[in-house]
């Protein structure tokens, strides 16, 4: 993976289907502590604490789960790493996103960096990928 995950060499990462790129990077300094991720012009954020949760709730799943990538304005499927990822139930209590209006594609930006940092594997079909704990 190319980058060190600062603001200055942010991450370059490409979704799981492999048709898009975008960056991100580790803000420890914001409130709370956030991952930066920049699609073209758009800039989402997501909870920093995302990475350990994410990785700890997929071994907990012990097999394959959907991606379900949505807007924020889209329900996501239940089961998958998107509903997951604004559930009550889940460490946070909710929304990872910390930008209203752009809290969603949790399932499609986070399942990448996982794999890139060695805590998960990715499927990289056209359509329906999934990922599992290593």
């Amino acid at each position: 993976m190319a980058g060190t995950g600062t603001a200055d060499d942010p991450w370059q990462l490409t979704t799981a289907p492999g048709t898009s790129a975008y960056t991100m990077y580790r803000d420890e300094g914001a409130e709370p502590p956030a991952l930066v991720c920049r699609v073209g012009s758009t800039t989402l954020t997501y909870r920093l604490s995302a990475i350990d949760d994410l990785a700890a709730w997929l071994r907990e799943q012990g097999d394959w789960v959907p991606l379900g990538a949505a807007d924020e304005q889209k329900t996501a499927a239940d089961g998958t790493v998107e509903a997951w990822g604004r559930s009550a139930a889940n460490p946070v209590g909710g929304w990872y996103g910390l930008r209203k209006g752009y809290r969603g594609r949790f399932g499609m930006y986070l399942p990448p960096l996982l794999e890139a940092l060695g805590l998960a594997e990715l499927t990289h079909d056209a359509r329906n990928n999934r990922m599992r704990a290593i």
